[in-house]
């Protein structure tokens, strides 16, 4: 059996992280290394934190302090992660089996990781969006979704960690960056893995989808990949539908 670190990113959102934390406590999986990394808060997370250390039946790393922007946060979260399998998690996972679900995917499979649905919900717990994109290619504006996304330590050891440029779309330029190629073989999971809060960064308002579309654009630029403008339009063609298909199966 396979150690699975999943990092964890926070700052001064209690509620959150509470949530967060109580669903990975209650993942069936038996070897688990929750690391989490805290920007230094002061609503009361800490304290969250520290009741998560002393209740969880898997190994515990964690650190509160000043960090520069999310994706230094991640960078952090991995270079203290020990897992073979490594992903991330601020949101709720659909079950417990989930983090089981992962493993003997890409056990079975002998992948370098694995992927799978997800769904946006809003502060009412209703679903916002549905993410099923199954397999495809960057090309086509197929993407997995980040959040459900557990790869190999070999993924980021061969790759590198995350751009710390970017301030939104720093997990899409990873994305791009390990999977251009076709080196990187993915497992995926057709049911919902995660259910993610709505609101962040990259889906907070107009603004943040349009800064988003600029990175998005600068990450497929920068990794050569062909025709980017045609690529974000398709991209944006199957985000747009997502928000049409919100009954999960």
């Amino acid at each position: 059996m396979r150690k699975v670190s999943v990092v964890t990113v926070s700052y001064n959102s209690k509620e959150q992280t509470m949530l967060t934390l109580d669903a990975l406590k209650k993942q069936d999986y038996p070897f688990i290394e929750s690391i989490i990394v805290d920007g230094g808060s002061d609503d009361g997370t800490v304290g969250v934190i520290q009741n998560f250390a002393k209740e969880f039946h898997g190994e515990v790393r964690w650190v509160s302090e000043k960090d520069n922007g999310i994706y230094n946060a991640i960078n952090k979260g991995v270079r203290m992660a020990s897992g073979d399998l490594i992903g991330f998690c601020w949101d709720l996972y659909a079950d417990i089996h989930t983090i089981s679900k992962m493993v003997k995917k890409v056990e079975d499979e002998q992948t370098d990781g694995v992927h799978g649905d997800l769904v946006y919900i809003g502060k009412d717990g209703r679903v916002v969006r549905y993410w099923k994109m199954g397999q495809g290619a960057i090309q086509a504006g197929w993407m997995p979704a980040h959040p459900t996304l557990y790869l190999k330590r070999s993924i980021f050891e061969q790759y590198g960690l995350y751009d710390e440029s970017y301030h939104c779309s720093g997990d899409f330029e990873f994305m791009v960056r390990i999977l251009k190629e076709g080196n990187v073989r993915l497992s995926y999971i057709p049911e919902v893995l995660v259910r993610m809060f709505y609101g962040g960064v990259s889906t907070s308002g107009v603004r943040g989808y349009w800064r988003s579309i600029a990175e998005s654009y600068k990450a497929l630029r920068r990794n050569r990949i062909r025709f980017p403008a045609g690529v974000i339009l398709l991209r944006t063609i199957r985000t747009a539908g997502q928000f049409f298909h919100r009954r999960v199966p």
